[in-house]
Protein backbone atom coordinates (compact mmCIF):
# COMPACT_ATOMS: atom_id res chain seq x y z
CA UNK A 1 0.00 0.00 0.00
CA UNK A 2 1.74 3.07 -1.05
CA UNK A 3 -0.91 5.91 -0.91
CA UNK A 4 -3.81 6.61 1.43
CA UNK A 5 -5.97 9.77 1.78
CA UNK A 6 -8.62 10.50 4.62
CA UNK A 7 -11.70 12.14 4.07
CA UNK A 8 -14.46 12.21 6.52
CA UNK A 9 -18.58 12.69 6.36
CA UNK A 10 -20.64 13.37 9.38
CA UNK A 11 -19.06 10.21 11.37
CA UNK A 12 -18.08 8.26 8.82
CA UNK A 13 -14.10 8.26 8.10
CA UNK A 14 -13.71 7.35 4.28
CA UNK A 15 -9.84 5.79 3.73
CA UNK A 16 -8.90 5.88 -0.17
CA UNK A 17 -6.14 3.85 -0.75
CA UNK A 18 -4.61 2.23 -4.00
CA UNK A 19 -3.36 -1.49 -3.98
CA UNK A 20 -0.11 -1.94 -6.33
CA UNK A 21 1.36 -5.37 -8.87
CA UNK A 22 2.10 -8.43 -6.11
CA UNK A 23 0.41 -7.55 -3.03
CA UNK A 24 -2.21 -9.64 -1.73
CA UNK A 25 -5.47 -8.03 -1.63
CA UNK A 26 -7.03 -9.61 1.92
CA UNK A 27 -3.72 -9.15 3.78
CA UNK A 28 -3.49 -5.62 3.08
CA UNK A 29 -6.82 -4.82 4.21
CA UNK A 30 -5.91 -6.62 7.26
CA UNK A 31 -2.91 -4.72 7.85
CA UNK A 32 -4.67 -1.41 7.09
CA UNK A 33 -7.23 -2.16 9.84
CA UNK A 34 -4.69 -3.23 12.29
CA UNK A 35 -2.45 -0.49 11.52
CA UNK A 36 -5.10 2.67 11.89
CA UNK A 37 -7.09 0.74 14.41
CA UNK A 38 -10.04 0.54 12.30
CA UNK A 39 -13.16 -0.92 14.96
CA UNK A 40 -15.68 -1.17 12.42
CA UNK A 41 -15.70 -0.22 8.83
CA UNK A 42 -16.53 -1.70 5.42
CA UNK A 43 -15.34 -1.73 1.67
CA UNK A 44 -17.19 1.00 -0.12
CA UNK A 45 -15.54 0.32 -3.45
CA UNK A 46 -13.23 -2.13 -4.77
CA UNK A 47 -12.14 -2.36 -8.15
CA UNK A 48 -9.00 -3.34 -10.30
CA UNK A 49 -7.78 -6.50 -11.43
CA UNK A 50 -5.57 -9.76 -10.05
CA UNK A 51 -3.40 -12.20 -11.39
CA UNK A 52 -4.36 -15.02 -9.63
CA UNK A 53 -6.87 -15.36 -6.36
CA UNK A 54 -8.19 -17.64 -3.89
CA UNK A 55 -11.92 -17.94 -2.72
CA UNK A 56 -13.85 -20.01 -0.57
CA UNK A 57 -17.46 -21.43 -1.71
CA UNK A 58 -20.81 -21.89 -0.23
CA UNK A 59 -19.77 -24.97 1.38
CA UNK A 60 -17.71 -22.87 3.64
CA UNK A 61 -14.88 -25.61 3.30
CA UNK A 62 -13.83 -25.85 -0.36
CA UNK A 63 -11.32 -22.94 -1.16
CA UNK A 64 -10.76 -22.49 -5.05
CA UNK A 65 -7.39 -21.31 -7.11
CA UNK A 66 -7.92 -18.69 -10.11
CA UNK A 67 -4.94 -18.87 -11.74
CA UNK A 68 -5.30 -16.47 -14.44
CA UNK A 69 -5.73 -12.63 -14.61
CA UNK A 70 -9.59 -11.35 -13.31
CA UNK A 71 -11.26 -7.81 -13.12
CA UNK A 72 -12.32 -7.25 -9.84
CA UNK A 73 -16.48 -6.41 -10.35
CA UNK A 74 -17.36 -6.29 -7.11
CA UNK A 75 -15.58 -6.19 -3.41
CA UNK A 76 -17.68 -5.83 -0.39
CA UNK A 77 -17.96 -6.81 3.58
CA UNK A 78 -17.60 -5.86 6.63
CA UNK A 79 -13.84 -4.71 7.92
CA UNK A 80 -12.02 -4.36 11.45
CA UNK A 81 -9.04 -5.02 13.02
CA UNK A 82 -10.53 -7.89 14.35
CA UNK A 83 -11.63 -9.75 11.71
CA UNK A 84 -12.21 -8.96 7.68
CA UNK A 85 -15.34 -10.38 6.06
CA UNK A 86 -15.39 -9.87 2.58
CA UNK A 87 -16.92 -11.55 -0.67
CA UNK A 88 -15.55 -10.75 -4.16
CA UNK A 89 -16.92 -11.03 -7.80
CA UNK A 90 -14.60 -11.76 -10.49
CA UNK A 91 -15.02 -11.45 -14.30
CA UNK A 92 -12.46 -13.63 -16.15
CA UNK A 93 -11.19 -13.07 -20.02
CA UNK A 94 -14.31 -15.08 -21.39
CA UNK A 95 -16.85 -12.45 -19.47
CA UNK A 96 -17.78 -15.10 -17.35
CA UNK A 97 -18.44 -14.49 -13.52
CA UNK A 98 -16.93 -16.40 -10.32
CA UNK A 99 -17.28 -15.31 -6.55
CA UNK A 100 -17.08 -16.01 -3.21
CA UNK A 101 -15.48 -15.71 0.09
CA UNK A 102 -12.02 -13.49 -0.33
CA UNK A 103 -8.91 -15.87 0.97
CA UNK A 104 -5.61 -14.77 1.42
CA UNK A 105 -4.17 -15.68 -2.06
CA UNK A 106 -5.93 -13.12 -4.23
CA UNK A 107 -2.77 -10.85 -5.87
CA UNK A 108 -2.78 -7.61 -7.17
CA UNK A 109 -2.07 -7.59 -11.23
CA UNK A 110 -1.98 -3.86 -12.08
CA UNK A 111 -4.13 -2.07 -9.51
CA UNK A 112 -6.82 -1.85 -7.02
CA UNK A 113 -8.21 1.29 -6.20
CA UNK A 114 -10.55 0.70 -2.35
CA UNK A 115 -12.49 3.05 -0.67
CA UNK A 116 -12.74 1.52 3.14
CA UNK A 117 -15.57 3.54 5.05
CA UNK A 118 -14.99 3.48 8.99
CA UNK A 119 -17.38 3.84 11.45
CA UNK A 120 -16.04 5.35 14.66
CA UNK A 121 -18.71 4.59 16.83
CA UNK A 122 -19.31 0.92 16.16
CA UNK A 123 -16.89 -1.48 17.52
CA UNK A 124 -17.24 -5.35 15.69
CA UNK A 125 -16.19 -8.52 17.77
CA UNK A 126 -16.54 -12.01 17.14
CA UNK A 127 -18.32 -14.57 19.16
CA UNK A 128 -18.92 -18.21 19.10
CA UNK A 129 -22.14 -18.58 17.41
CA UNK A 130 -23.16 -22.59 18.34
CA UNK A 131 -26.23 -22.42 16.13
CA UNK A 132 -24.32 -21.73 13.16
CA UNK A 133 -20.92 -23.29 14.47
CA UNK A 134 -18.77 -20.67 13.59
CA UNK A 135 -17.22 -17.56 15.17
CA UNK A 136 -19.84 -14.89 14.10
CA UNK A 137 -19.30 -10.99 14.20
CA UNK A 138 -21.16 -9.03 16.34
CA UNK A 139 -21.46 -5.05 16.28
CA UNK A 140 -21.44 -3.01 19.46
CA UNK A 141 -21.42 0.66 20.19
Amino acid sequence: MKSEIISSSGTTVYRCLRLHRGEDLLKSIQNLCIEKNIKAGFVASGVGCISKGKIRDASGVTIREINEDCEIVSLNGTVSAERCHLHIALSKEDLSTIGGHLCEGCIINTTCELIIAEIPDICIDVEDDPETGYDELIFRK
